[in-house]
Formats: structure tokens, sequence, C-alpha cells
């Protein structure tokens, strides 16, 4: 059963940091592109940061600068790096996998983990 868990989601105050990370069983990503996305209560999800196979990442305007992807294939697992974190980017952070490409379109996704809570607040 392919299934992807995220983690490191939690309280942090403005100008902090975080890491996601999100784990892979039952399959390997080594052939797959990894998204991360965000959506905040209601507002629609929105692509953050991906990765493909071969290493090549996109961010959303919003976070260039501050947020970095990563993969670790030996761990079958993937990363984001948050910094600099504003009140804005609270919202649940889920990561998604496609075949190789990356793509910052939630629909281009089919297999989703099941979210991790980041809320930045004082």
């Amino acid at each position: 059963q392919l299934q992807l868990v995220e983690s490191g989601g939690g309280l942090v105050q403005p100008g902090g940091s975080l890491r996601l990370s999100c784990a892979a069983s039952g399959f390997t990503l080594n052939y797959y592109a990894i998204g991360w996305f965000r959506q905040a209560p209601g507002k629609e999800r929105e692509g953050v940061s991906c990765i493909s196979t071969g290493g090549i990442t996109k961010y959303a305007d919003s976070v260039k600068g501050r947020f970095t992807i990563s993969r670790d294939n030996a761990k079958n697992t993937a990363y984001l790096q948050m910094n600099s974190l504003k009140p804005e980017d609270t919202a649940v952070y889920y990561c998604a996998v496609r075949w190789r490409t990356c793509s910052l379109g939630a629909y281009e996704y089919d297999t989703w983990g099941q979210g991790t809570q980041v809320t930045v607040s004082s």
C-alpha cells in the first residue's frame, strides 16, 4: 500500500524555522517527483514547492528564498526546510507524489499524505 506520512509541523513564532518530513512506504521515491502543498482555512490548496527525480526544484513566489525542498532517496524521505516563517504561512501542509516531473499543480498528483499543521503566531 502506497503511503506518505508528513511530520514536523507545530507552533512557531514569526521569524522561526521548521523542517517538515515526508516519509514514503510501500514504494520507492526514486521514480517520483515530490510536491509540498498547503491549505489554509477557507482557501484553496496551493503548491509550495516540488522536486523532480533529477533534483530540479520549483517554488511558489511567496516562499522563494525562505523554503528549501530536498530529498533523500536512501531514506525514502523528502523534506521542506522553512525559514523566516510568517503568519501567512499558517496552514496544513501536505506532501504528494507524481511520476518523475515537478509540478505545482495539485491536480497533477495522485498520492497524498494526511497533512501536518503549521501555525506561525506570537
